[in-house]
């Protein structure tokens, strides 16, 4: 007879025996409903798919393997007394999930704007209306195997509290937790890499002034998306670890990429305000001029004051959740930022000598910066941000002359 406890443990273990099952039959499922029959009828490329798909097939053996373990350790009568040493053992496989994960953003970005194909839209469309999707588009599907990865720690949790201490599985469930959770990180980890770096790639920079070591150096972008400015034009805003950049979504060779609207914003010097709803002016009007509340709304400033050099942006969010995002994720890198210039500052404190040559090599920098933006101030004087529609068309539907740089007054970014 099982004891209540033992009961939960048997079906916490059930639950990740019968996940496995549903993972497997879902990937199964995205390659013959969608990779396939894409590839015969020509709806896309051999190496467009192999792109949006990654390296889907190699994971279904994977987990095939996996669930082939449960089911030999699970008795006749469907319970199973350790399952521990089979995932310690099985675990280490998923280090494979870090080529898939990681080029989950590049997938993302050709699938969305494969949709723009009517064939390709016509066929996801068809198949979202039938039985066998679950109401799941494809992009659902292909990130299946990310959900289920980041779902692991959970899961082994749930069995180990369950788990009597002076149950033999104790501690191989301990062991296999700490396994999946270095796994976990070390993936989070290297796909925050690779989602930046394919950003950076994807940046425009309007002359070589706008260039920034910050985001060079950046190896994560905190924070990203679409936002609209005060006259209610989209931009799209990317937080690095250390630079706020404001761009505009552009097409360049058939690939989305990112034109740098304004000069990058150190986080450090970012000044950052929650508006009140109906704070804002819209379109350059008195908010009481319009009858609609709804743009309105859900807005926060950003701005930068150094010397003359000045920037100042009101930004909209789409929805209260999306501006509470927003302002936590940049609440939080300067949290970050503030924290690491301290431990600088006591560390040169802690050597005269790193100090001097620091502050040395600092005067030198800034002097560096302030000669650059002088020959920016001058040259921005008879030129716009206006870019060569030859080559690049715009998601805009007009634009206004705008400046990097504007001095003895703030302005409110405007396209």
């Amino acid at each position: 007879m099982l004891t209540s406890k033992e009961i939960k443990r048997q079906e916490a273990i059930f639950e990740l025996s019968q996940g496995e099952e549903d993972l497997i039959e879902d990937l199964k499922l995205a390659k013959k409903a969608y990779h396939d029959p894409m590839l015969k009828l020509s709806i896309m490329s051999e190496q467009e798919l192999n792109q949006i798909f990654g390296t889907l097939d190699s994971l279904i053996p994977l987990h095939e393997d996996l669930l082939r373990r449960l089911k030999e350790i699970r008795k006749p009568d469907g319970s199973t007394d350790c399952v521990g040493h089979i995932l310690v053992g099985w675990l280490p496989c998923l280090n494979s999930y870090d080529s898939y994960c990681s080029n989950q953003v590049a997938a993302k970005t050709l699938l969305d704007q494969k949709k723009q194909d009517h064939r390709v839209q016509d066929f996801l469309q068809r198949c979202l209306e039938s039985p066998f999707s679950r109401k799941l588009d494809l992009w659902n599907f292909l990130d299946i195997p990310r959900s289920r990865l980041v779902k692991y720690p959970l899961l082994l949790r749930e069995i180990l509290r369950h788990t009597p201490n002076d149950h033999p599985d104790q501690q191989h469930i301990e062991e296999a937790i700490n396994i999946v959770q270095g796994i976990v990180a070390e993936i989070n980890k290297k796909t925050g890499e690779s989602e930046c770096q394919y950003y950076k790639e994807r940046l425009i920079y309007l002359d070589e002034g706008q260039k920034d070591s910050l985001i060079d150096d950046s190896r994560v972008v905190c924070c990203h998306g679409e936002l609209k400015n005060n006259r209610g034009a989209k931009l799209h805003v990317f937080l690095f670890q250390e630079v706020l950049v404001i761009t505009r979504a552009v097409t360049q060779n058939e690939q989305l990429c990112y034109q740098l609207y304004r000069q990058p914003i150190p986080v450090k010097d970012l000044v950052l305000e929650d508006l009140q709803d109906g704070e804002v002016r819209l379109g350059g009007s008195i908010r009481g001029a319009f009858s609609n509340n709804e743009r309105i709304k859900n807005f926060f400033r950003v701005s930068f004051r150094k010397g003359s050099q000045i920037q100042s942006h009101s930004l909209q969010a789409n929805d209260t959740f999306n501006k509470q995002q927003w302002l936590n994720c940049i609440r939080q890198a300067k949290e970050s930022v503030s924290c690491a210039s301290s431990e600088v500052r006591t560390l040169d404190s802690e050597d005269p000598l790193l100090t001097s040559s620091s502050t040395s090599s600092s005067r030198n920098r800034i002097a560096r910066q302030e000669s650059k933006l002088e020959q920016m101030d001058q040259s921005d004087s008879g030129s716009d941000c206006s870019m060569d529609i030859s080559e690049i068309s715009i998601d805009c539907d007009h634009m206004e002359q705008t400046y990097p740089w504007q001095t003895d007054k703030e302005i409110e970014s405007n396209v």
